[in-house]
């Protein structure tokens, strides 16, 4: 498989739709639009992984572990695995190229007819749940959830999946086997992905390294690429301002080295925005929103939920159920675990809507079984309660324990553990709100001490008491830990409403503006969890696609736009071809500028200087592949970054489109090399500009190779040409202090290896050092 992200120096400076973020509200928006005709760009703040690219070593998941209080204000801060402390309840959600699709149990369920009837949702909603449905239909055909396949195809009956019958028998509730988001067959897909079967790895929540899950990123993402989409990754959006009649999109590149030279953000243009950050993400975007000037509703923030979600186990049950995940001990043989959830307990058929609630049993992803002997002992001695008696039955829990302590996961107690999540119905009170240092607060103190989750505990206990188990519930769910709860489906935050004084967006995701009741925001769309205003009571993903399905179709509708859900097969696989290994590195240059100057460069400077008009950028140079870089005569590379000029622009301005050319020959001198920059530039303030720079790299008897390598001549254009009237000439160079921090920025680009990459780095090093040695001293 191909990866979809394209490389930062080829994001265009506006598009038709800019949608941030690449979960189910995401990817759902950049596939519908692109079918629709519109350019689309979509930013992911965090990376993309390819199957096999997953951690599945307890080292290499500490690694992709980004842990946050409140929020952080970090712009660097890029893991998978992101864990949101909050007052009361945290946050568990994954960061990469299909959002939390690559790190949830895959679950596919419609919630309950009562819930979609409840007030909470706009009128539009209730009235016609027939859109609802439809959109429900759209996602399934995408996403291809199934069954597990007992005893099919040699998929064997699941030791979990029969402990999660007999409990349910002992509960008199109903058992099903679940729809699910998971492949059980060699094939390429409806997008033209080639996707193999599932082997009952148990990995599902670290990343599917078989590549049989269904993720967006195997089916609404390569769909938006095949449709035009262009699609970026470690892209840090901050906020959005309107300005005329379109939006800006504030963001920050991550991991390129902009944060050593405390760089300004970057924006691109767009007719239309959507958020799709996720629950918290979203509504972080709005909140630096406002402080940027736009008005929203003061119900920003408002009804958080956890989706009434509880974590907990039954531990060292007399069944034996095989619930820990393979990792690096994963085969292409089928094993005996399964997906991470196959079947559920479902006791949301009660009088009460709100006493409802779905039980499923899990796995323990393979990366982290080591941790688990040790804690779940720990667990069940602080807060577990067992759920049968007796001599012998004490001593075959012993012995279990033994076993797992010394012979690993795979035996003993944690073998005959069942993971279980709940979901059910909490009353949605959360509030998240920013403070005055920017990071994003989530506060529900005593969430957890709702009398809901005393039922929930009490279903829980039921269920492992069946097994003849331990009983453990979320190790935060105590007196000690206030009765703090986790959540892996964190709704609300931008709610829909009827008005601005009931919700942050309408019935189609479109933000309030807050001038009247329903006035909105042309252009400007929440669409994933944030936007769904109470509890579920079950896996959201299918809500929030359908949802998603609804509003795109409606925004295609209001707009004038031919939506075409046809599936054609791609004339070619799916994705970017990846030549070789890359070089980038971040470059600042400052100096002056002398507006009108359209003649000489030197005069321009000491015109600048006089006139105190500065000058400065922070442009990163990439190429894709060092061999070709170094091979070709025009040795050229894409650029994109941001100039300052306050002269011309109070605000930083960006470029797009940018070249760079390193030591060809100059044209009319063979004694001279150049490195030429050119950049199409855009202003907060509506302008385009063209830059034009070069540095003049010859011996003229004087060993100055420092002097002509970081000196740069600039001219700079009104337009996006160079055809454009002149608006001044100068020049630019790099101070030491700045060299060294360019120096940490050089890094290799999609190295198989980190030898390929030392490689690649040291390949660029000898062709910029043999250049200057044959300009200088070369006799």
């Amino acid at each position: 498989m191909k990866k979809l992200a394209k490389p930062l120096g080829s994001i265009q400076p506006e598009y038709d739709y800019v949608i941030i973020g690449s979960g189910y509200g995401g990817s759902i928006s950049a596939s519908r639009m692109a079918r629709a005709g519109q350019s689309v760009c979509l930013f992911e703040k965090g990376k993309e992984f390819l199957p096999g690219e997953f951690p599945d070593t307890l080292l290499g998941a500490s690694k992709e572990m980004n842990f946050i209080k409140g929020k952080s204000t970090s712009l660097e801060k890029n893991g998978l695995y992101e864990f949101t402390m909050g007052n009361g309840i945290n946050v568990f959600k994954g960061c990469g190229l299909g959002g939390t699709s690559l790190v949830n149990a895959n679950v596919s369920i419609k919630p309950e007819k009562r819930v979609m009837q409840d007030e909470m949702w706009p009128l539009p909603i209730r009235q016609d749940l027939a859109s609802f449905e439809e959109g429900v239909d759209r996602a399934w055909d995408m996403l291809k959830p199934n069954p597990y396949p007992e005893n099919k195809n040699g998929y064997p009956v699941l030791k979990k999946t029969e402990a999660m019958r007999k409990s349910a028998d002992y509960m008199s509730a109903h058992f099903g086997l679940l729809d699910i988001n998971v492949n059980f067959e060699n094939k390429t897909n409806h997008a033209g992905v080639e996707q193999p079967k599932c082997t009952n790895c148990g990995d599902c929540v670290t990343g599917c390294n078989v590549g049989a899950k269904n993720t967006t990123a195997m089916n609404y993402l390569p769909d938006a690429f095949n449709h035009g989409a262009d699609i970026f990754t470690s892209i840090n959006v901050r906020y959005v301002k309107k300005f005329k009649s379109y939006w800006q999109v504030y963001y920050h590149p991550i991991g390129i080295g902009r944060d050593n030279f405390d760089a300004p953000l970057l924006f691109v243009r767009a007719k239309n925005v959507v958020l799709s950050a996720g629950s918290l993400g979203s509504t972080e975007i709005l909140f630096r929103s406002v402080k940027k000037g736009l008005k929203v509703s003061d119900r920003l923030g408002m009804r958080f939920t956890g989706n009434g979600d509880v974590l907990g186990f039954g531990y060292n049950n007399d069944e034996r159920i095989n619930g820990i995940g393979l990792g690096n001990k994963g085969t292409d043989q089928i094993a005996n675990v399964g997906p991470c959830i196959t079947s559920i307990i479902d006791l949301r058929e009660r009088k009460d809507l709100s006493s409802g609630m779905t039980l499923e049993e899990g796995t323990v992803p393979g990366p982290i079984r080591s941790l688990m002997p040790k804690a779940l002992i720990a667990f069940s001695r602080l807060v577990g309660k067992d759920t049968d008696r007796g001599f012998k039955d004490y001593f075959k829990e012993k012995l279990r324990e033994l076993r797992s302590l010394f012979l690993g996961a795979f035996h003993g107690a944690v073998a005959h553990t069942q993971i279980y999540l709940v979901m059910t119905h909490d009353d949605g009170n959360g509030v998240m709100k920013m403070d005055d240092e920017g990071k994003l607060n989530l506060n529900w103190e005593g969430v957890g001490k709702q009398e809901i989750f005393k039922k929930v505990s009490g279903e829980m206990f039921s269920a492992t008491q069946a097994l003849g188990g331990t009983k453990i519930p979320n190790p935060t769910w105590n007196n000690l830990m206030n009765y703090d709860l986790v959540t892996v489906h964190p709704l609300g935050g931008c709610g829909m409403g009827d008005s601005v004084d009931s919700g942050v967006v309408d019935h189609k995701g479109q933000v309030y503006s807050g001038e009247s009741d329903t006035a909105l925001h042309d252009g400007l769309y929440v669409l994933d969890g944030a936007i769904i205003p109470r509890p579920v009571g079950t896996n959201p993903l299918l809500t929030i696609s359908a949802l998603t399905e609804r509003s795109c179709k409606l925004i295609a509708e209001e707009k004038g736009y031919d939506m075409n859900y046809d599936f054609v097969a791609p004339s070619k696989p799916v994705g970017n071809q990846i030549t070789g290994t890359g070089v980038q590195f971040t470059e600042t240059m400052k100096g002056f500028i002398g507006i009108g100057e359209k003649g000489d460069f030197e005069k321009g400077f000491a015109k600048g200087k006089i006139d105190n008009t500065t000058f400065e950028f922070t442009l990163t140079i990439q190429t894709e592949d060092i061999d070709a870089f170094i091979t070709n005569e025009k040795h050229a590379g894409k650029m994109v970054g941001s100039m300052s000029a306050p002269a011309i622009c109070k605000e930083a301005i960006s470029a797009y489109n940018g070249d760079f050319n390193l030591f060809i020959q100059d044209e009319g001198d063979s004694e001279r090399k150049r490195m030429n920059y050119t950049a199409e530039l855009i202003s907060p303030e509506g302008d385009n500009f063209y830059f034009e720079g070069f540095k003049d790299i010859h011996n003229d008897n004087v060993v100055d190779a420092w002097k002509d390598t970081t000196t740069l001549f600039i001219t700079l254009y009104e337009g996006n040409s160079p055809a454009g009237n002149i608006v001044g000439k100068g020049k630019l160079v790099i101070k030491v202090s700045d060299l060294l921090k360019q120096l940490r920025t050089v890094k290799a680009m999609h190295p198989k290896t980190k030898e390929e990459g030392r490689k690649a780095i040291s390949s660029f090093g000898k062709f910029f050092a043999g250049n200057v040695f044959e300009t200088y001293f070369k006799p």
